[in-house]
């Protein structure tokens, strides 16, 4: 493979016929030019100039070599200088995951602000609830949680992913139940429950209250999903209770569709957090992202309202 100091060398010397002008041209001295056009040559195993005390003249080879990569060196020599003009200007397509549902309620609302401030980036979001691979599928950032940590990927934290149980006021008044005090006290109710989509099995939840103490919380079986935005919707009609993590109901909460049940008690799902590949070189479209959405998260206190103490 040969290098582009032997390549601009060659082009620039057959476009002046000169080795001293296409040292001036590329700021280094005749007898370097000469060098790097000579070894070119040689790695070629054959001729491109016939030198002579008035000049350079193309060989028949040269010419042919000369219309072969004098387009695709001026296309190389522009990538650089666009990379080199750009640097550290964020630009270019970035490509994020998150959940649906809070990447509606709680990302999107700061990508505006984002692209006004860069606007040479182009933002593509993939919804999805599922972790994904972020160098298998090209992803520069995702916020979620589960994420595995292979090799190359780190994790920033945003804010907790607290669950909590939820039911519609009219749900709870036609259930005739008194207010439970612990997660024992919720085994009558009807359950909205998510079923795992790989085993089909119903998820499971322990809760925990503000001194640590734990307790399995099971409900009746009253509908099966498997998708958190059914079970969201299927509590707000008033089906049963749901568990659902704080930050996907906190809306539905402060304007008084749902109610939260067992205020001292929550699940513990781990950490919402932003993943992103690490690198030395990062590109600044995914370092500037990275720090706009943890200081919008620091600045609207988001980890203190997602949090269920």
């Amino acid at each position: 493979m040969e290098t582009l100091s032997n390549l601009e060398s060659f082009v620039r010397s057959a476009e002046s016929s000169s080795f001293s002008a296409a040292a001036r041209q590329l700021a280094l001295t005749p007898a370097a030019v000469s060098r790097n056009v000579a070894q070119l040559e040689r790695n070629l195993g054959v001729r491109l100039f016939q030198r002579s005390t008035r000049g350079l003249q193309l060989t028949e080879e040269g010419e042919r070599f000369l219309q072969a990569v004098s387009g695709g060196l001026d296309t190389i020599q522009g990538a650089i200088a666009d990379l080199t003009t750009h640097q550290g200007e964020p630009a270019g397509m970035l490509n994020l995951s998150m959940p649906p549902r809070f990447g509606r309620l709680h990302v999107l609302p700061l990508l505006q602000a984002y692209q006004q401030r860069y606007p040479a980036v182009t933002l593509d979001c993939s919804f999805d609830n599922r972790p994904v691979d972020l160098i298998a599928d090209r992803i520069d950032a995702a916020i979620g949680g589960g994420f595995e940590l292979t090799p190359g990927v780190v994790a920033r934290e945003l804010a907790p992913a607290h669950v909590i149980a939820v039911a519609a006021p009219a749900y709870l008044q036609r259930s005739g139940m008194a207010t439970p005090r612990t997660p024992a006290d919720m085994a009558a109710l009807d359950g909205i429950l998510m079923r795992s989509p790989q085993t089909r099995r119903l998820q499971s939840r322990a809760m925990r209250n503000r001194h640590g103490a734990e307790m399995p919380l099971e409900l009746r079986p009253a509908l099966l999903v498997n998708d958190p935005d059914a079970i969201c919707a299927a509590a707000l009609m008033g089906m049963g209770v749901a568990l659902l993590v704080l930050a996907d109901v906190i809306q539905h909460l402060e304007c008084g569709e749902l109610v939260r049940l067992l205020p001292d008690w929550y699940g513990d799902a781990g950490p919402i957090s932003l993943y992103f590949t690490s690198q030395k070189l990062m590109p600044a479209k995914t370092r500037t992202f990275v720090d706009f959405v943890t200081e919008s998260f620091r600045q609207q206190q988001l980890a203190q309202r997602f949090s269920a103490l």
